[in-house]
């Protein structure tokens, strides 16, 4: 399951910080750049700086809200529940258009709500049927915000 999606300039593997184990594996969509930070290094950032830190602890902080807001999800809205919620995310205002310009495939968006590619797909038939959802020049347009609940 996919649990974040990271842009350039943003980083991962703060957590080592406390010696536990990983909790997470990443993947790249593209051929990607790193700048490796050793543990001591990055203790050493933390503890010498603490406009840092802070800053460091607010993106934490929103981390955690963006994971209990996923849980939440999980728990509580069925499949499509989910679909609309992450399409909602998603999606940016641009030329008076609501649209998500992320590529995103039926199993992309399978495996960051929890759910098989095929019931995306239907998901996306019943969406695009009732005029919620087009394609527009390879981008995903929402017509009109789906309800909460199908």
């Amino acid at each position: 399951m996919v649990i974040n999606v990271l842009g350039p300039r943003e980083y991962f593997g703060e957590l080592v910080i406390d010696e536990g184990a990983r909790s997470a594996s990443i993947a790249t969509l593209e051929t990607s750049r790193f700048m490796i930070v050793t543990k001591d290094d990055f203790k050493a950032l933390v503890t010498g700086n603490p406009d840092f830190a802070l800053k460091l602890i607010n993106r934490l902080m929103q981390r955690v809200r963006a994971l209990t807001d996923n849980i939440r999800s999980l728990a509580l809205l069925d499949v499509y529940g989910r679909v609309a919620r992450l399409l909602l995310e998603l999606a940016e205002e641009k030329d008076g258009r609501l649209v998500v310009s992320e590529p995103l495939t039926h199993k992309d968006i399978a495996s960051r709500v929890g759910a098989s590619r095929e019931m995306i797909s239907r998901i996306f038939s019943d969406l695009s049927d009732g005029g919620y959802v087009r394609k527009e020049d390879r981008l995903l347009v929402i017509a009109r915000k789906p309800p909460p609940r199908w």
